[in-house]
Formats: C-alpha cells, structure tokens, sequence
C-alpha cells in the first residue's frame, strides 16, 4: 500500500467536495476543480477527512493509490490557496507587460511575442517578473513552462526566461589565445 495515499486528506471550512461516478468535484473561494475517478480505487468523506484506498491488491490500484490522493490533495489546496509559479526575464531591453489576458514578451526577437493565457490561468507583470497563478497546479506550471519556452536561458550570457528558484549553468566563453 502507498505511504502517500494512506495519508488523509483534510477538507478546509469553504471547500465542497462531491463524489459521483463520472468524477470528483471540488468548489472553493478560488475556482472549482474536476478530477476524474479510476474504477480500481474508492474515494471517501468521513467528518471533514477524504480517504482514498484502493479496490484490490493489483497493480494498476497500487500505482494508482499514491497518484489519486496527491492529484485530490492538489486540488483541495488549488480552490483554498491557489498555486503560482514566477518567471524572470534577464537580458539588456527585455520587457514583459500583461495587457488583459495576453503576456506580451519582448525577448530579442525583432517583435514582440504574445502569449495568450487560458481560462483560469491570471499573470502579473512586477518588472522583470511575471507570476502565473491559478488554482490548477498541472495548468500553472505548462502556462509557465510554455512561457520559458519562447527564450530559454543561455549559458554563456544568462539571457531568456528563467524560473526565479532555478539556477542557469554558466560555460565559460572563447578563451584569447593564439593559433
């Protein structure tokens, strides 16, 4: 049995969880988060606790114990807290700006790029930074990831689009020497 998927899932004051066939619903103050369910485990409310254990001893319901009780304790704090990823851009004259639900990079390219974020996904532009935000955590970080993706960091300059936590490995440039 999953260490992980043995532990129970708190539900906070404000969050609704409904259980039906199709799927798992969950409504908080951020959104409302759907999870699909899988035949070989069961999930259950007991007094503010979800337990999620499997049907059977076979495989499929071991490797998916673990993976459904993180994805519905991701979810649960997605709608309660909400999860965000920030971005920095480095390199001389670029510029991020949010106008609406569009970032708009200018990253070295002779125009700007624009990146138009799906429904649910917020951006906020502080500078040289941009924060994603929204309650679905697997969204946050593809938003982020495709965002990385126009420019991504190089080694020698350190220029592109990096994560604030990651840290770029540097090579050292041509040395002068003689032929």
């Amino acid at each position: 049995m999953s260490r992980v998927g043995k532990m129970p899932i708190s539900i906070p004051s404000g969050v609704d969880l409904k259980i039906a066939e199709s799927g798992i619903e969950v409504k908080g103050p951020k959104g409302v988060l759907t999870l699909a369910t899988h035949p070989a485990i069961a999930v259950s409310v007991d007094n503010n606790t979800v337990s999620v254990n499997p049907v059977d001893d076979s495989r499929i319901a071991r490797q998916q114990h673990g993976l459904r009780r993180t994805l519905l304790a991701n979810a649960v704090t997605g709608v309660t807290k909400g999860f965000e990823k920030t971005l920095e851009v480095i390199g001389v004259g670029y510029k991020v700006n949010v106008q609406g639900n569009t970032v708009v990079l200018n990253v070295g390219f002779s125009h700007p790029v624009n990146f138009a974020l799906p429904a649910g996904i917020l951006a906020k532009a502080e500078g040289n930074k941009v924060t994603i935000s929204g309650c679905d955590k697997q969204a946050v970080g593809e938003v982020a990831s495709q965002i990385r993706r126009v420019r991504p960091p190089e080694p020698y300059k350190g220029k592109g689009i990096k994560y604030t936590d990651e840290t770029i490995r540097r090579k050292a440039g041509k040395s002068g020497g003689k032929k």
